[in-house]
């Protein structure tokens, strides 16, 4: 094998680790947003994980993090709780720190 293809398999190699880092990442960080949520919701116990979960399966809707937003954003209207999108994008900023330096620790 030549050195290019080396070069080749090592950085498709790289890729698809740090896509696989990332997918975990953001559905860490999109957990820990939906416990948040579901405590300014006033849920708890299982049902908070019940949402937690259904966050999480929110970011997989589309491409971004709009998703993860308007569905917090619905259900925090809806109930009257008065946070608004910068509030839950400044959260969503918190959770994603949070969620690297969890999954980091888990990695070594």
């Amino acid at each position: 094998m030549s050195g290019f293809d080396d070069r080749l398999k090592g950085f498709e190699a790289k890729y698809a680790h740090d896509s696989e880092l990332q997918f975990k990442v953001n559905a860490r960080r999109d957990r820990i947003l939906g416990m948040w949520a579901a405590g300014k919701l006033g849920i708890t116990g299982e049902a908070a994980l019940d949402y937690a979960a259904a966050v999480v399966l929110s970011d997989l809707e589309k491409p971004g993090d709009d998703d993860v937003i308007a569905k917090v954003l619905h259900d925090f209207k809806k109930s009257g709780v008065a946070i608004d999108e910068a509030g839950i994008r400044a959260e969503l900023e918190r959770c994603q720190h949070q969620a690297k330096e969890q999954v980091a620790a888990e990695s070594h």
